[in-house]
């Protein structure tokens, strides 16, 4: 992929887990994920189709040009409580406010959802990922469910206004 001009904007589109571009990006962040985190165990890639169907979450690719460069999902965890899973932006893409525009909306479509909070977890190396979280008002939070064993893995949250 080319570089990404500065001005070009961002189009987001909710997309099936199973499109070719959902899997083209999620297979782009699984192999950096993988180079990042070569300790066993230490990825945690599962998102299932069920999980972002209507009503459950959504997943979300941001296109430029109509080009799949970002991609992102929420799912819903319980009644009042949401996490935000697969944030990716290519490289060719990065540094242009992408990555806030795909987690604006998914705070948005949280909030279709009927959540109050929002979770997720990143990796304590991906130093970019945690600055960007940080200055949309995540806080960290204890590990939780899969990641609680995970010494490589920074739980986040944030509780939305509705």
């Amino acid at each position: 992929m080319a570089p990404v001009p500065q001005q070009i904007p961002l189009e987001l589109r909710v997309t099936p887990l199973g499109s070719n571009e959902a899997l083209r990006l999620i297979t782009a962040l699984n192999t950096e994920l993988a180079a990042l985190y070569p300790e066993p165990g230490a990825n945690h890639f599962r998102l299932d189709p069920d999980e972002v169907a209507p009503g459950r979450g959504i997943f979300v690719i941001g296109y430029v040009s109509g080009e799949a460069v970002a991609c992102g999902a929420v799912r819903k965890l319980d009644a009042h409580t949401a996490e935000v899973k697969r944030m990716y932006v290519h490289p060719a893409a990065r540094g242009r406010g992408y990555a806030r525009r795909v987690l604006a909306y998914l705070e948005g479509a949280a909030l279709r959802l009927g959540v109050n909070r929002l979770l997720l977890e990143t990796g304590v190396r991906q130093l970019a990922a945690i600055a960007l979280y940080r200055r949309c008002g995540f806080i960290d939070v204890e590990r939780y469910t899969e990641y609680v064993d995970s010494p490589l893995s920074l739980c986040m949250g944030k509780d939305l206004a509705t």
